[in-house]
């Protein structure tokens, strides 16, 4: 017979990892259960780097959440001795009353963030691997930099594992029910068949169909992750030289990269933020093609004057999209008592990888939590949802 837990965690990428350690560090049964091998690259927590700032465009109510999750990263570091986040600094570029730029600028001052804002001439100064035109500004942040999704995953599984949490990789599941009664959860893989008083579920990109019942209308969104070599080497691009970017232009389109971080030869990672195509987990299309990586190339080349140089390599993932770009972090509307999720990252969820780990614990353990996750309510996206 399969043993019981306290609480189940299904999928072990970002978020669910993240769950099972903090659930573990709080001394309760977890059993975890991924359908590939841990820090896999078949979802969306992969592709070495990942932007992290605190002045946030997409709405000031995720701040406090941000605030957190530093305070998380840096606990991660102390306690793996795993590098997990690089504070190179970030500039966010645009016309003054884009999103991009005025939306930071909001919340950098409703939450008085350290900040500055610099004119397109001394955006050159300081960054040089940097040209914006001259009708565009920028929003500098010295606390923005990347986190590195996978040594966070393999971080948050060692934590777990050593909390005591049992963790089966390449055991996916193929359905879950809530018990009658309140009488807990029963998980079923091709393996076994297990039972536990509460479920905590982070699909990711198989969030349609792991809950279908739960009223989401999610989009699975195929996005490309390219790398380039500038031209005269990385050097420009290290970085205590080169920032974290994101570059909205005058048609609304965003790019982001990094500072070349992997070593000489290796390149800088660019990517479009939103300019994918619709997909599903089985039919993602993992083959980049040449037209894609021209229009990523024409993107960059009136903004880094050395990029994009060489291409070296392109890799695929998965955004899981909501309506409105918001999560979803909650006990499930229909199974109050034995069920929560996370899901509908919508490409800007793995800087809080650490706080939704947190934030899962307390509402799988108490049903509430402390932390501001009113946005993340699912009812505003439902037919359901209050007037």
């Amino acid at each position: 017979m399969a043993p019981t837990y306290d609480v189940i965690v299904l999928g072990l990428g970002g978020m669910g990892s993240a769950a099972a350690h903090h659930l573990a560090a709080r001394g309760v049964r977890v059993l975890g259960l991924e359908k590939f091998g841990p820090v896999h690259n078949r979802g969306s927590s992969h592709g070495g780097s990942r932007v992290t700032r605190q002045s946030y465009f997409e709405d000031p109510a995720y701040v406090p959440l941000l605030l957190r999750s530093y305070e998380l990263y840096e606990r991660l570091e102390r306690d793996t001795g795993r590098e997990v986040a690089t504070l190179c600094g970030g500039v966010m570029i645009g016309r003054p009353g884009s999103r991009t730029v005025a939306g930071s600028v909001l919340s950098a001052r409703q939450w008085d963030l350290p900040h500055e804002l610099l004119d397109a001439k001394e955006v050159r100064r300081r960054f040089p691997t940097l040209t914006p035109a001259e009708d565009e500004v920028a929003l500098y942040e010295a606390r923005a930099g990347l986190v590195r999704p996978e040594n966070t995953v393999a971080a948050h599984v060692q934590l777990a594992t050593q909390g005591g949490a049992d963790l089966h990789f390449e055991e996916p599941a193929t359905r879950w029910e809530a018990l009658p009664g309140g009488a807990g959860v029963r998980v079923h893989t091709p393996e076994n068949t297990y039972t536990a008083g509460h479920l905590v579920i982070c699909p990711g990109a198989w969030a349609p169909g792991l809950l279908a019942d739960l009223g989401v209308p999610f989009t699975i969104e195929r996005q490309v992750m390219y790398w380039f070599e500038p031209r005269g080497g990385t050097g420009p691009y290290t970085p205590d030289h080169h920032p974290i970017y994101i570059w909205e232009d005058a048609a609304g389109v965003q790019i982001y990269g990094f500072p070349a971080i992997d070593g000489p030869g290796r390149g800088a990672k660019v990517a479009f933020f939103r300019k994918g195509t619709v997909c599903t987990p089985e039919t993602i299309d993992r083959t980049v093609r040449d037209e894609e990586v021209a229009a990523m190339a024409g993107q960059l080349a009136p903004r880094l004057p050395t990029l994009p140089g060489t291409f070296l390599k392109a890799a695929t993932c998965m955004y899981s999209n909501t309506p409105d770009e918001h999560f979803v972090i909650t006990r499930h509307p229909a199974h109050t008592d034995a069920v929560t999720v996370a899901c509908g990252f919508s490409g800007h969820g793995f800087k809080f990888v650490p706080v939704v780990g947190e934030i899962l614990a307390d509402l799988a353990l108490t049903g509430d939590t402390p932390h501001p996750i009113e946005l993340f309510d699912p009812r505003r996206l439902t037919a359901a949802a209050p007037a």
